[in-house]
Order: structure tokens, then sequence, then C-alpha cells
């Protein structure tokens, strides 16, 4: 009989979890991370919702005392800032606008021109699903710098019927049909002007298109639904609302309809306050204050500014209009002009505003990335990023009121590579600082933490750690990034290693530090099987393989049961043994001997292989079928990413390169060079639309290039903004306010070209047609640049107010700035600067360039009518 062994006499059976892969620490504390990733289309705030009842209820009814679940990074809490800035914007920039349109229309006119808002955007809301759009930050925003835009069809056609209606002297009916048909054309002419820029940049091709799409999209649907609103919703309106104005406002103010109307707001008070909605309450209190101090007091400034102020400044406007078309005058305004555009080009050259790619403001969180040589256990790893997060900890301090959370990940979610895949990496560590919400932070700023960070985790031996922050916008390569590609490999490496260390030795100022991603050093074991004896012995490579496997990585050999789940029964080398290469070396491989009548033999692994410690490459990278080295590195925070790319692209002018060698700047920079080729190509295609939509509606080329010179002479006010307040260029967003901001300077210059035109049909003299049509649309033009001017500026200063708490708790929580004025801040500045300017354009250069062209077409003509006459002279 032959005796028993035991399985625990040979091995050591340990109910166990599986092997440590990675670590995580919050605050100093392990914990184990959860990400949760949201399914493509769904709804981000309802989904970060639920989440946080699950985790109540685990919290409070599942989870054992002293175990917590701490909700870090919700990508949702961003979501809900955004739109709630925006909504306060919104309201912040219709209060704005209707207000500076009351002084001029009048309330009620007002409002009509306000509603164009709500109306055109929710047909635009009709139409999204339809388009597959979702309600994310560029549609929000689209919407936020439309607003000042939709409003422009509305004010046209509002105000050229309160012209026309002229307080009752033509019946209402009548002066609304006779205003809408005067406004038909330059309405839809303007709009199309307006729609044709962001038509070129629907086909936005690459990454950075498919972020930006949402934008010229939500755009051009929402400026169709404003010209709906304005051709068919706004003439009904007037008919029916606008009323005469009442002058007299030396009646009794406490009338009987005051009285009605206090008694009524007095009552929905009274409700809100009993039901105790207090917030309600208050705000119908508040709406009836603005009443009684409109009734009371602004109703006489209105009138005063509607029949003394503004006529004043019309009739001056006029002499200022004659004295420029007077004599040599108009030669000298247009000179006077096209030197000022080149005095802006060179002073911008003197100023040197920093120009970036995309804008970034303050950090959200600040990435600490570590990177050990590949091959590191992940517990050496863990140890190096234990130190990384100690360093951050101290820099920003403990008890911060600002940051929200310090997270240390190892070997999983650590890489900086946000599409990287989930395995686990044992070299790679990664330290986040999670910082309060914008609002939050008092005016702290949290830029300062960054470099201070990087100064702090500088000299580790051994380790290469980077710090950046969040990404804003679409994803893109690194600030600084060079490409050496080459066909032979040695010259390859031999190459990017003497870039590196040539451009390190220069300490190019601006350069956190230059990383290459070829990877030389992979440490390995290499196994050398001795084919020869391996076969006389008739073992395979396969059975070699599959040992070492099975004693390193063990191999699940069968399951364990029971009424809960199944658990894996994994085979493997004790830790010690598998960790010595000695003793793997020594493992049996068991064989049967075909040789010997298939008797089962053992021999030791060393009996045929032998070991070699080597290095080898992590991998090889291609690009366009040609080997690849990338070096790399992020930008410090005081430095400017174009200003950097320069200087080392200066440097390596002096660099020799190898035959068959080629070096480029890529990453952020190709994305930029293609973007700005795009924005050009766009901006030409752009002009050509404009172009023809005018030569359709004029019938001529001399007026469509009067028009289309405010396009270049509007980039001055946008030059000059951005140079004396030194204030920070972004090609994109900057570029796409240039391409905005061509259809409203070209649609107000059509407003006072087509009124011209309609003058001179009707027998007008020339010049006094000029001064005439400038007086007349001097009001529709000041306002459409008002209106989108306004309705900008909250977004461009941050301007936050919190209406929901003002009414239920009186605390405005007013505060300037944020992640949203940093990203949409150059766009807005961009267009605010060339508004102001482009207005001036068009109440002074506008009839100036008529009157020039007009007058050298008559020449021209009167000059071919006398030439046929003067042929016959000399025949005769």
């Amino acid at each position: 009989m032959g005796g028993k062994i035991y399985l625990k006499d040979i091995a050591e059976v340990v109910d166990s979890n599986k092997e440590q892969e990675s670590f995580a620490r919050l605050d100093g504390k392990n914990v184990i991370t959860l990400n949760v990733i949201k399914r493509s289309g769904e709804n981000l705030i309802i989904a970060s919702d639920e989440i946080n009842k699950i985790v109540a209820q685990y919290q409070a009814d599942i989870l054992p005392p002293g175990v917590h679940i701490t909700i870090t990074a919700d990508q949702s809490d961003n979501t809900r800032v955004t739109l709630h800035d925006l909504i306060n914007t919104i309201i912040i920039g219709f209060i704005l606008v209707t207000v500076i349109l009351m002084f001029f229309m009048g309330v009620t006119n007002a409002i009509f021109v306000g509603l164009s808002v709500p109306i055109s955007s929710f047909i635009a809301f009709l139409v999204f699903p339809s388009l597959g759009f979702t309600l994310n930050m560029m549609t929000l925003f689209s919407f936020l710098l439309a607003l000042g835009i939709v409003v422009d069809d509305a004010i046209v056609v509002i105000e050229n019927t309160h012209r026309v209606f002229d307080n009752g002297k033509v019946p209402i009916r009548k002066a609304a049909k006779i205003a809408a048909g005067e406004v038909f054309m330059p309405v839809l002419s303007g709009t199309l002007v307006v729609l044709a820029p962001f038509v070129p940049l629907a086909f936005w091709p690459g990454v950075i298109g498919k972020f930006m799409f949402f934008l010229p999209v939500t755009l051009i649907v929402t400026l169709l639904a404003s010209l709906i609103v304005a051709y068919i919703m706004n003439p009904v309106f007037a008919a029916d609302f606008m009323t005469v104005h009442d002058h007299d406002h030396d009646k009794s103010k406490f009338s009987k309809g005051f009285k009605v109307t206090a008694i009524v707001f007095g009552s929905l008070a009274l409700m809100a306050y009993v039901t105790g909605i207090f917030g309600l309450g208050n705000f119908t209190v508040f709406i009836f204050a603005v009443y009684a101090l409109y009734h009371f007091y602004l109703s006489r400034v209105i009138t005063t500014f509607q029949t003394v102020g503004w006529p004043r400044v019309q009739e001056r406007y006029k002499k200022m209009v004659s004295w420029c078309l007077e004599g040599k005058r108009p030669i000298l305004v247009l000179l006077s002009v096209v030197a000022l555009f080149f005095f802006s080009i060179w002073f911008t050259s003197v100023r040197k505003p920093p120009v970036v790619f995309f804008p970034s403001g303050d950090p959200n969180f600040i990435f600490a990335f570590v990177r050990m040589p590949i091959g590191t256990d992940q517990r050496v790893t863990d140890s190096v990023t234990h130190v990384v997060e100690k360093r951050v900890t101290e820099v920003v301090g403990k008890d911060n009121k600002i940051v929200k959370s310090i997270i240390s990940n190892v070997a999983v979610g650590a890489s900086e590579d946000p599409f990287a895949a989930t395995n686990a990496q044992p070299h790679l560590g990664k330290v986040s600082v999670a910082f309060v919400t914008f609002a939050e932070r008092k005016g702290q700023s949290t830029k300062e933490y960054l470099n201070k960070i990087r100064e702090a985790v500088k000299g580790l031996k051994g380790a290469e750690v980077s710090v950046n922050q969040e990404a804003h916008g679409p994803p893109t390569g690194k600030p600084v990034n060079i490409e050496v590609a080459a066909e032979k490999f040695d010259d390859l490496v031999a190459t990017a290693s003497r870039v590196k260390r040539y451009l390190d030795s220069l300490q190019v100022p601006g350069v956190e530090e230059l990383k290459s991603d070829f990877q030389s050093d992979k440490p390995e074991i290499v196994v050398n099987i001795d084919r020869e004896k391996a076969n006389r012995e008739g073992i395979s490579t396969a059975q070699i393989g599959m040992a070492l496997n099975t004693a390193i990585n063990g191999r699940e050999i069968s399951k364990f049961r029971d009424a809960n789940d199944d658990y894996d029964i994994t085979l493997q080398v004790n830790e010690l043994q598998r960790n010595d290469i000695n003793t793997l070396m020594n493992l049996p491989l068991t064989y049967r001997d075909m040789a010997s009548g298939g008797q089962v033999r053992q021999v030791p692994m060393s009996a045929i292989a032998t070991i070699e410690y080597a290095n080898s490459f992590a991998g090889i990278n291609r690009i366009d079928q040609k080997r690849v080295i990338t070096i790399s590195s992020n930008v410090l925070g005081d430095a400017n990413p174009n200003a950097v790319v320069t200087s080392i692209k200066d440097k390596l002018r002096d660099f020799s390169v190898p035959d068959g060698v080629t070096i480029k700047m890529t990453g952020e920079q190709e994305d930029q060079a293609e973007t700005g080729a795009f924005l050009g190509v766009a901006a030409m295609v752009a002009v050509g639309l404009i172009f023809m939509i005018l030569v359709t509606q004029f019938n001529s080329t001399s007026k469509p290039l009067i028009i289309l010179s405010e396009i270049v002479f509007s980039v001055i006010g946008v030059l000059l903004g951005f140079s004396i307040f030194k204030m920070e260029i972004s090609i994109v967003m900057s570029g796409v306010g240039l391409m905005a901001l061509a259809g409203i300077v070209v649609r107000n210059g059509i407003l006072l070209v087509e009124f011209t035109d309609l003058l001179i049909s009707q027998g007008v003299e020339l010049k006094e047609a000029i001064i005439e049509a400038a007086k007349t649309r001097m009001t529709p033009v000041l306002l459409t640049a008002m209106a989108a001017t306004l309705g900008l500026i909250p977004l461009a200063v941050g301007f936050n107010i919190d209406f929901i708490t003002l009414f239920t708790e009186f605390r405005p929580h007013i505060f300037f700035g944020g992640d949203n004025v940093a990203f949409w801040g150059p766009l807005s500045w961009t267009m605010i600067f060339g508004l102001i300017f482009g207005t001036f354009l068009t109440l002074f250069l506008v009839p100036v360039m008529y009157l020039m062209t007009a007058r050298l077409k008559a020449r021209i003509f009167k000059k071919k009518k006398q030439e046929p006459v003067l042929d016959r002279i000399a025949a005769h």
C-alpha cells in the first residue's frame, strides 16, 4: 500500500485575497477607489444624483460602523456650476439688454425684444433632439453667446415699428406692416451674413472640430429661430401691445391701475409668505418695488431721455457726419482709419500680448505623475509616491479650506495618458489635489500651487515626476512635443539622446522637464533554452514557458464553491522561492521519456536552460511607418507655451542632424497650426459667402466692398484692446470670436447702406440721403451693438449673482471670474473690442466711403459718357 501525503505537507493553503496590485490613499488614509463612468448620451447630473442616493443608503443601512464612503472628483459638480453660472449670466445679460432698450423704446417694446431670447431658445430646443444634441458645456455657452445676437433682428423690427408708429401718428397695424416690409430684406440678409461665418466652422476637422462643432450649429439654429420670431411674432406683439407713450407726468401717480397692481402683488406675496415660500414672496415684493420705481421715477427719466436727451445726441451725431462729409475730409477720415490699422499691428508687435492655443484658468485639479523604471515593484513605486504625497501636502498645507482632497493612486488610474488602459502599471503613481469650486475660494488663486508643487517634488532620484493641471477643452498633445523620426534605429536612438542632452544643457526658460518616451532600460531575465538538449529529452519550449508562468504568476486549477460565490483556487510557487532565480532554475520539469518506454522522469530547468540578465526596449513607436521617439515636456505656469516653443525651435536650428533623421515640433503646436490654417480658410469662405449675399441684395460690387471693409478695420479694436490691457489671445476662441464679429459688423453696415439707397431712390440728394440715413439708423445700429456687448460682458468678466439665494437668504454670492470666464473670456473680449470699434466704423466710416464711392462712380460714368461725344467732334 502507498502512503498518504496531505496537501498541507507540501504546500501552504491560504484563504486570502488576490495579491495586491495597486494602492490608493485619500488624505493619507488607505482607501479603495471606484471609478464610475457615465454612458455616452446619458444625463450626468441625474447619474450623479442616483449615485449619491445609493451611497447614502449604503452608508446608513449596509456598511459596518467605521467604514465611510467619500465622493471625490465628481464631474457633475463642474456641470452644475457651469449650468448655474450660465443661467445667472443669461439673467444678468437679459436684464442689462432690457434696461438699455427700455430707455430707447419704452418698457413694453423692450420686453418684446427681450422675449425673443427665450422664444428663440425654445424653438432651438425643439430642433436639438433631431440633431442628437445634448445639453453640454458647448451648447450651454453657445446659447449665452447668442444672447446678444438673437435680439438684433427683434431690435430692428421693433425699433422701426416704433419709429414709423411715431407715437400714434400712424395706426399701429399699418405701422407694423410698413415697418416689417421696410426692413424685411435688411433683416434677412443681416441674419444670413451673421450665419455665414458659422457655416464653415460646422465643418471643422479633427478632435478640435468635434469639440467645437456644437458652437456653430447651436448658433445657426438659434439665429434662424430668431428670424422666425422677428418676422412673425414681433410684428404681432407690436400690433397688439404697442401703445402711445403718455409723456404727461403731471397726473396723480396713485392711479386706479397702480392701486390694483399693488393689491395683486401684495396678495401674491402674502400667499407666498403664508405657505412658507419666502423666496417667491421676496421676489414678488422686489418686482413690485421695480414697478413702483418705474411708475414714480424712471418713467420721467425715460421720457426726458426720449424727448430731449436722445434727439440732442442724434442732432450732434448728424452734425459730426455732415462735418466728415465736407470737402477733402472723407479722404482724411479714410486715411486716418488705414493709418490706425497699421499702427494697431505695429503696437501689437511691440506690446506682444501672450498667445495660447486654448485658454486655461486656475486649476481645479493639480496632478503629480510619478514614473519609475519599468519593472519596478508596485510597493517600491508606492513608497516613492508616498514621498511625493507628503511633499505635496506640505505645500498646500493640512486643513487648507480651498483643498477638497488629496488622492494618491499607484499602478491603476495613475497614467498621465487619459486614454491609457486600466491594466495595472506597477511603475506609475499619481497624486491628485482637488480644490473646491471657484466661488468657495474667496478670491484665492490655485495657480500659485502649481509651481510650488513642481519645486517641491524635484530631485527624487530614480523617479521622473511631472506636475500639471487638468486639461481645458479638447485633448491635445504636450505644449512641448519634439518628434525625432528615422528609418535606421541606431541613428534614431543616438539623435534623440543627443537632442535631449543638448536642450537640457541649454536650460530653456519655461520648460518643466524634457522626457523621452523611448525607454531602453527595461530589465529582463532571458531564459536561453538549449534546444538540442530539450529535444533529446522530449521537452517543448511551451512546456518550459508554462512551468515558469505557473510558478511566478500562478495558474487557476479549480474553483471552490459555496452558497454565495465561486472562489478561484490558484497554484503558485511560494513567494520566497518564486522571487529567487536560482530556485526557479532548479524547478523540476516533469516529462514522459518515450525513449525509455514512456517512463516519467524529472530534470531541473537548469539542465536544459541558462539565464541572462539584460535590458530591452519598453516599446518602439511608429508614425506613418517611421520609427519615432518623442521628447516632451509641460510648460511652467508663468511661461507662454508659444514663446517656449519658439525658443526651442531657434535652439534646434543650430543642431546638426544626420542624413535620414528628421526633427519636428508636434503635439499642441501641430494642432495649433492645423487650427490656424483651418480658421484662415474658414474666414475666406465666410467672406466669400457674405460677399455673395451682399451682391445679391444690393446688385452692386462697390457697396458690398464698403461693408466688407468693416470686417478688416474692426480688427483694429481687437488688436488695440488685447495689446493695451496685455490680455491673453487664444488661437481657437479669439479666432471664433473674430468670425462671429464679422457677421455682426456687416449686419449693421447693411442697415445703413440699405436705408441710404432707399432715400436716394425716393429722390433725396446724395449727401443729404447719407446724413439722414446715418441719423435714422443710428439707433438700431447702436442698440444691436450694445445688446451684443452687454450680453457678453457678464461672460467676459465672470460676473455672477446667485438669484435664488438672493431672494431666499438675501445673500447674492456675488463674485467675478471662474473657470468659464477663463475659457470663454478671450472670445467675449474679442467680440466686445471689435464691436466697440466696429460701431464707430459703421457710424462714421461707412457714410464717408459711401460718398467717396458714389462720387468716384459718377466721375467714371461721366467720363465714359463724354468720350463718345469727343470722338464724334474729332471725326468732324
